[in-house]
Order: C-alpha cells, then sequence, then structure tokens
C-alpha cells in the first residue's frame, strides 16, 4: 500500500491552530482518496515558509532516509517552501530518499509538463513572499514618515493615544532629572543611588546602570528618531533640548576610555 506523511505549516501568530487543522483535514481527504495510508503528521506552527530553520521540516527530511513513507502530502507547494531554491533542494533530497512530494490542492501531473507547471508555481510562491514582503515594509516606513507608532515597547517617558506618541509627563521629569544630572558631573551610579532612594522604579524595578546609560544615549529623546536613511522628527515629541542631549553625548563619548591620561601609545587601544 502507498504510504505518506503529512507536512502542514502556518506563517504568523496571526493565523490560528484552525489554519493547521483546515490543512491536515483536506490532506487526509486527499489520500484517502488516492488509497494513500497516512503514517505521521509534521507541523511548524508560526514558521516562515521563505527559510529552511523550521524544526518539524527538518526532522521530515532527516527521518525520510529511513524510507519508510513514499510520499509528503502539502496542502498545498507553498507549505513546503516559499523559496524556490531551497524548495528544489529539499525535494531532491526526498527523491533521492525515494519520497515524492504531493499537493493536495495544486493538480500537478507525473509528466514532463507537469515539472514545468511545479516551477512555475514555485516561481510564484516566492515572487508573492518577496512582493508581500516589501508591501510591508513599504507600509511601515510610510506609517514612520506620517509619525504613526510602530508597536513594540514604548520608550521610558512616553504614551501612546490613538497612534500618536506623547510625553508622560510623570516619567518625563525623571528622563530630564537624569540628564540634568550626569550633565551637571553626576555618575551614573550616584543617579542610580538617588532614584533607588527616592523609591522611583523603571518599569516596576530598580533603575540599574545599564538602563541609564540606555536613556543617556538614546537620540530619541531630542525628538530625533533615526531609521536606516530616514530622519523622522515627527515620531517623538521632545523631552531632552537639543543642546542638552548634545552635551551629554560629549561627556559620554569622552569618558569612553576613562579619564586617566593615558601617554603611551598601545598599539590595541581602542580596539580591544
Amino acid at each position: 500500500m502507498k504510504t505518506a506523511v503529512i507536512y502542514a505549516r502556518y506563517s504568523s501568530d496571526a493565523q490560528t491552530e484552525q489554519s493547521i487543522e483546515g490543512q491536515l483535514r483536506v490532506c487526509q481527504e486527499y489520500a484517502q482518496k488516492n488509497d494513500i495510508l497516512i503514517l505521521d503528521t509534521y507541523i511548524d506552527r508560526a514558521m516562515s515558509g521563505t527559510n529552511d530553520m523550521r524544526p518539524d521540516f527538518q526532522r521530515m527530511i532527516a527521518e525520510s532516509k529511513k524510507r519508510a513513507w513514499n510520499y509528503v502530502i502539502v496542502y498545498k507547494l507553498d507549505r513546503f517552501s516559499r523559496n524556490k531554491y531551497e524548495s528544489a533542494q529539499y525535494e531532491y533530497a526526498l527523491n533521492r530518499n525515494g519520497v515524492r512530494i504531493l499537493s493536495a490542492m495544486e493538480n500537478i501531473p507525473d509528466t514532463p509538463e507537469g515539472i514545468i507547471l511545479k516551477s512555475v508555481i514555485e516561481g510564484m510562491n516566492q515572487y508573492y513572499s518577496m512582493d508581500l514582503a516589501q508591501k510591508v515594509k513599504r507600509g511601515m516606513r510610510e506609517n514612520r514618515l506620517k509619525g504613526n507608532f510602530q508597536g513594540g515597547n514604548l520608550l521610558y517617558g512616553y504614551r501612546v493615544e490613538g497612534k500618536k506618541i506623547l510625553i508622560n509627563e510623570d516619567t518625563a521629569e525623571i528622563v530630564r532629572f537624569i540628564y540634568e544630572e550626569y550633565a551637571s558631573g553626576s555618575t551614573v551610579r550616584k543617579i542610580v543611588d538617588t532614584l533607588t532612594a527616592r523609591g522611583v522604579l523603571y518599569r516596576g524595578k530598580p533603575f540599574a546602570l545599564n538602563t541609564i546609560y540606555g536613556i543617556l544615549k538614546n537620540e530619541k529623546y531630542s525628538g530625533t528618531y533615526k531609521y536606516g536613511e530616514d530622519v523622522i522628527d515627527n515620531m517623538y515629541p521632545q523631552i531632552v533640548a537639543t543642546e542638552m542631549f548634545e552635551k551629554v553625548r560629549a561627556k559620554i563619548n569622552s569618558n569612553r576610555y576613562g579619564k586617566k591620561p593615558i601617554k603611551v601609545v598601545y598599539l590595541l587601544r581602542n580596539k580591544m
């Protein structure tokens, strides 16, 4: 009797387990219609098909060497891969182990013409994936240029209302205090101790040295946000004056290698 395994995958957390259930149902119906016995299933959840870094996918390829089944059944070829080069590479590996790929939803004949049809489908799958990624990047760039919040962790000192980032005056005062103290000569350790003594917390926890340094180095507090070649000045309202930010940045750079003058020219200084 002909035997097979099913490989199912969905791409992102936005999709659900129902996507997997639907793929499995269609593949099982296809197997029953074609007198194929299903021996196992391999499932990757929230995994992109544009690369092969998928645990169950790699396990399936490795276990095909046992030659325990004849086919891999997928809902569509784009579930197997959206990269035509990787698709060809892994299909070749399966073929060497006596395994063929079957698409439950795409009627690809086992003929020379079927090879051309399959190549076209795989090329279209990769085109769709690359085109979608390009559109997503373009949309995100347009949102940035409009000054809209992109999601993720919000920078300390700000709040979000709708899609716009606004100053949170309660925490913004702490940011200003940190800049003013450092600019006037306080060390980062002293700033941490002062904030801890006052009971001021950072996201529910005491401030740490790295947290203070991160705030002091973040150009967004001066109202400027750089992403690639784009300079966006309408997303983060200015909490720290530009002059203050530049003063602090210059001080951080001057303290980078310590305050003691080094008269000896070491070969690896500034390199290690």
